[in-house]
């Protein structure tokens, strides 16, 4: 084959591998050239941001308002004068969060930066239950203040009381009865003050994890992107078959699960071999069937039972607390639903949670 037709060959296979990547991926992405033009967007950019083929090599500039949020041109310029990757959190003006991620598009001929691919990632609940969670801080400050500053005087009263029944001969009654008097106010202050601490605002700050319908997908990616260093690090392929993509659930708790049984399988991963981790999703009866499944160093069928203990960890482990299993079965157990696990020593591990179909 000429040279030339091999290089064209070339060429039209790597723009058919970017076109197959940009149809299926499943976040919001675009393409921006060198000149500012927008070259391409995934299906989820165009839902998003209301774009249409018509928007296909267009200035930015033009399209602007499409992205609800102003500073986006001048990102983009600085990833490409700076040759950095950019990662911000935005805030569009239907007030959805995103992070926000601008990554410099290299030419390997020359290595000079010729436009952008920017990614967004839907963090809203994050932020949601990042608000939540510091409301619920405050709440825990404020039970605190209270607690050291409201029971001091009773506990002061009651440690003096108690000092002084030392002394006291159980003959003189009246000074017995006198100290008993402060004992027994003492107590019932108390006793009420925590009984008011425990109830009073008992709906207020609460850290509450709300269900909403899901995209499997969309949860998976996020996880994806939060542990992309690890999954680097350990080279791993992660595959995954979704047979079931929308789900009832807590946002929070459904990337807690995913994200741990994720991050266990590349943690206990086999020396040997390169780590692969399969995800996937079915109906079974009445329940959503989750699996991550890999073939990483096993768990010994002793240890079945042990590794959803509190703070249990495999031996010779010497990374994390050992509390991420418990966390995953409580949750599931909590929503009605069951972890099993299955797995063979030095050949691989799966785990499967069944969660109550809606």
């Amino acid at each position: 084959m000429p040279e030339k037709k091999r290089q064209l060959q070339e060429l039209i296979e790597h723009n058919d591998e970017l076109e197959n990547y940009f149809r299926n991926t499943i976040i919001p992405q675009l393409f921006v050239d060198g000149q500012l033009k927008l070259q391409k967007y995934t299906p989820p950019a165009m839902k998003q941001f209301s774009l249409s083929a018509s928007d296909l090599g267009r200035p930015i500039s033009d399209i602007q308002d499409n992205f609800r949020f102003p500073s986006i041109i001048d990102n983009i310029q600085q990833v490409i004068e700076s040759n950095e990757i950019l990662e911000k959190e935005i805030q569009t003006t239907d007030l959805r969060w995103y992070q926000m991620n601008i990554i410099p598009y290299v030419k390997m001929r020359d290595h000079k930066t010729d436009g952008v691919i920017i990614t967004f990632v839907e963090i809203t609940m994050r932020i949601k239950d990042l608000k939540e969670q510091e409301k619920l801080i405050a709440d825990h400050e404020i039970l605190l203040d209270t607690i050291s500053h409201d029971i001091k005087n009773p506990l002061a009263n009651l440690v003096l009381a108690i000092e002084l029944f030392k002394g006291v001969s159980p003959k003189d009654e009246k000074e017995f009865n006198s100290l008993l008097k402060i004992v027994d106010s003492a107590l019932t202050k108390m006793h009420k003050l925590i009984k008011e601490l425990t109830e009073v605002r008992k709906d207020e700050y609460k850290y509450k994890s709300e269900e909403e319908l899901l995209n499997f997908e969309h949860i998976l990616e996020d996880v994806r992107l939060t542990l992309s260093d690890n999954i680097i690090a350990a080279n791993a392929t992660i595959t995954s078959e979704i047979n079931i993509s929308e789900i009832t659930f807590s946002r929070r708790k459904l990337r807690t699960i995913i994200y741990n049984l994720i991050n266990n399988a590349i943690k206990f991963r086999a020396a040997e071999r390169q780590p692969e981790i399969v995800v996937t999703t079915g109906k079974e009866d009445d329940f959503i069937v989750i699996s991550v499944k890999d073939n990483g160093i096993g768990i010994d069928e002793s240890k079945f039972g042990a590794i959803f203990s509190k703070y249990y960890r495999i031996e010779n482990a010497i990374e994390g607390s050992g509390i991420g299993l418990y966390l995953v079965k409580e949750i599931v157990s909590n929503a009605g639903g069951k972890i099993l696990v299955k797995s063979q020593f030095d050949k691989g591990t799966e785990f499967q949670v069944y969660l109550k179909a809606e």
